[in-house]
């Protein structure tokens, strides 16, 4: 009886360390330009949970929480992990800043060819999940990829608008970029405009007039967007899978190690990167060999992430 209880302690700690690590992943996708936090919580097998996780703080959640049932409401809404994943995610963000800055900083076409193999070996694992290939799910990730170009590739940043209901937008837009697989939230917020304005200005002087309305976006976006996710993972499954997994390859362009930043200036001298040059490389040197190394690097995680979800 003992043992068992052991046992069962043991795997629930294991399941838990797992989601923190999960996490923490996702976090440090999170803190690379142009990489999705969505995407590695779909490649690790979270996705889904995690969506239902976020859209369960409903009415329910509520009225659980004001009555002091709170063992009913942590069970309800999924509060342990969400706490161990979130957690995890703020971890990572924390501390693989002091790593990845400097690298990317210093090294960026090997960080970049790491994520490349990464995220490219993402596209293989995520597709496979597609139960069956039709010319539905055939149309919707050619849909995903060109959707995913266009984003990261073709559309010019918008001029900034300070308007309210635009502010509001943004906020929604940021929040469901961030969770969705392929797009990163910083860079839909270039492509909008309002960057500086909301990233530079307002975080820099707490500007409430401005903070509050992408506040209240941000937390609407992802109760609204959760519950259209969850439906639509639950009624097309197939479809949604196939579409995502177009968003991941046409994001692929962002990751690729051989590019020019086109950098945006901003107030205080502070530059984002708003657009790529993209080349190959011309010469056969040792930089090379290193940079498809990593590649191999890359696809060889995703498969060790992989066989460690699945278990």
């Amino acid at each position: 009886m003992i043992e068992h209880i052991i046992h069962i302690r043991t795997s629930t700690m294991k399941k838990h360390l797992l989601s923190f690590f999960k996490g923490l992943a996702i976090g440090a996708a999170n803190i690379v330009p142009g990489v999705s936090g969505g995407t590695i919580a779909l490649i690790t097998g979270i996705f889904e949970r995690l969506i239902h996780g976020i859209k369960s703080f409903d009415l329910l959640a509520l009225k659980l929480f004001f009555k002091g049932n709170f063992k009913a409401f942590a069970a309800h809404t999924d509060l342990i992990f969400l706490l161990l994943v979130f957690g995890g995610a703020g971890t990572g963000i924390y501390a693989l800043t002091f790593v990845l800055d400097p690298l990317l900083e210093h090294q960026p076409v090997y960080v970049w060819s790491f994520f490349f193999g990464l995220i490219l070996a993402s596209v293989y694992f995520v597709g496979r999940t597609v139960k069956k290939w039709n010319l539905n799910t055939v149309m919707s990730f050619i849909l995903g990829t060109l959707t995913a170009v266009s984003i990261t590739m073709l559309i010019p940043p918008a001029v900034e608008n300070p308007a309210l209901w635009y502010l509001f937008l943004c906020g929604i837009v940021a929040i469901c970029s961030m969770i969705l697989p392929g797009l990163s939230g910083s860079f839909v917020l270039i492509l909008m405009g309002n960057y500086q304005l909301v990233m530079v200005k307002a975080v820099k002087t707490l500007d409430v007039s401005i903070l509050i309305p992408v506040a209240l976006g941000a937390v609407f976006g992802l109760m609204a967007f959760s519950r259209v996710l969850a439906w639509v993972f639950k009624a097309h499954k197939n479809t949604l899978i196939s579409l995502l997994t177009g968003f991941i390859l046409g994001s692929l362009g962002v990751l690729w190690p051989w590019k020019n930043e086109v950098l945006q200036l901003f107030e205080g001298g502070k530059e984002k990167v708003s657009g790529y040059e993209w080349f190959l490389p011309s010469t056969l040197n040792l930089e090379l060999f290193l940079a498809i190394f990593l590649m191999v690097v890359g696809v060889l995680t995703m498969l060790v992430l992989e066989r460690v979800a699945g278990k």
